[in-house]
């Protein structure tokens, strides 16, 4: 089963459960991407391949809302959008510790190794940029809203660690991490142009039944309250 926040003849717009990879990999664990074109293929009664484009990615850990495109001409004008910065995601995180300002920008370049599936900052990577926002702070747990600029992979999650503001339960780049604990990171937002209807469009998802949100569970109801206040007809 998988939650359809909106569909249409163009774009399909869930949200991920967290722990499933966006698509297939070496663990063989069933992807999201392969989900969604079961749903399709059941619901419309598809014979054959179902085409599903896969516009932008989540770390497997991650969960929120994602866009896949149901034709090759909607991929192409998302995945435009997203090289043109024109495509808006927004996250939110629960970043580490003390010291963290009400506001700020992260420019880094973040370079990986595919080997080991790890990413650093360093000078040679590539440019990644991100703005944040402090939305709440509980004993040294900071709630952040981020609006991502680039898309770089861990891009979130080394930018604030390489800070000392590493994401409670990142098992990768959070030396304090407790054992299983899972990432406080969530696709919160995405915006962008409706590859057809050429509307700007929002679809939100609130991370209210994960486990390492719930000492936000008031802020995020909060949060939810303000954005149904200010949603126009084309948010969802």
């Amino acid at each position: 089963m998988i939650k359809v926040l909106f569909e249409d003849n163009h774009c399909l717009v869930i949200e991920k459960p967290c722990n499933i990879p966006m698509q297939k990999d070496s663990s063989n664990d069933d992807d999201l991407l392969s989900m969604a074109k079961r749903y399709l293929k059941e619901k419309y009664h598809k014979p054959g391949e179902v085409y599903l484009g896969l516009v932008h990615r989540l770390d497997r850990p991650v969960g929120g809302v994602c866009i896949f495109a149901k034709t090759s001409k909607a991929a192409m004008r998302l995945s435009k959008q997203i090289n043109d910065h024109t495509f808006k995601k927004t996250y939110l995180a629960i970043a580490m510790h003390d010291g963290l300002a009400a506001k700020g920008h992260f420019e880094d370049h973040l370079l990986k190794d595919s080997k080991t599936n790890m990413v650093k900052v360093d000078p040679k990577g590539k440019l990644a940029i991100l703005d944040y926002e402090l939305l709440a702070k509980k004993t040294d747990k900071n709630l952040v809203k981020i609006n991502l600029k680039t898309g770089r992979s861990h891009q979130i999650r080394v930018q604030f660690s390489s800070r000392g503001h590493a994401l409670f339960g990142d098992q990768r780049y959070n030396k304090e991490v407790i054992p299983h604990t899972q990432i406080a990171l969530w696709s919160y937002s995405l915006s962008f142009v409706h590859p057809t209807l050429k509307n700007e469009m929002t679809f939100r998802s609130l991370p209210f039944d994960h486990p390492s949100f719930k000492d936000f569970k008031e802020v995020l109801q909060c949060l939810n309250k303000e954005e149904l206040s200010a949603d126009n007809s084309s948010s969802y």
